[in-house]
């Protein structure tokens, strides 16, 4: 396994999230990154976030979301980030984040988060038309994707055995 960063901008190019991840493989859903527990990951320059559980994510190419599956005893289950499509070389995935998620609580609850910052964030930064619309056409894919469809079901559970 190799070691991958993950960066997460905001629309202005200010650095948001960031960590290093084990790569875990690429399946027909998108490329499989892996935390074990304990692992850490740090916003801008903020100090570091210890995660006491595992964690894998999810990157689909040419597509406009990520997603993190937590292992137990997060109540949240899964964490889906509306971003730009993302940018991949062999160390580095780097894309923007749009504001928007989507997530799943292990009681199956399924919401959407940061319905605010999304709209302050359009004047804010000027999203363009297009962006607003792939965001928001995303967003309501997932809130549904996550209910009923792969990966969201189990097939993210092999990849979270794996790096546990």
């Amino acid at each position: 396994m190799h070691s991958v960063r993950v960066v997460y901008r905001k629309y202005d190019g200010k650095l948001h999230w960031h960590q290093w991840l084990q790569y875990l493989g690429e399946d027909e859903h998108g490329v499989w990154l892996g935390a074990p527990p304990n692992s850490v990951s740090q916003r801008g320059d903020e100090p570091q976030v210890t995660h006491p559980q595992a964690h894998v994510m999810l990157l689909p190419r040419d597509s406009w979301w990520t997603a993190i599956f937590n292992d137990e005893p997060r109540a949240t289950e899964i964490y889906c980030d509306i971003t730009s499509p993302l940018e991949f070389t062999d160390e580095l995935v780097s894309m923007i984040d749009l504001d928007l998620d989507v997530l799943r609580r292990r009681d199956g609850t399924i919401y959407v988060d940061d319905e605010d910052e999304f709209a302050e964030h359009q004047v804010k930064y000027g999203y363009p038309a297009e962006v607003i619309a792939s965001a928001r056409a995303a967003c309501d894919w997932l809130v549904d994707a996550v209910a009923t469809d792969e990966p969201f079901q189990s097939t993210f559970k092999k990849y979270l055995d794996e790096i546990r």
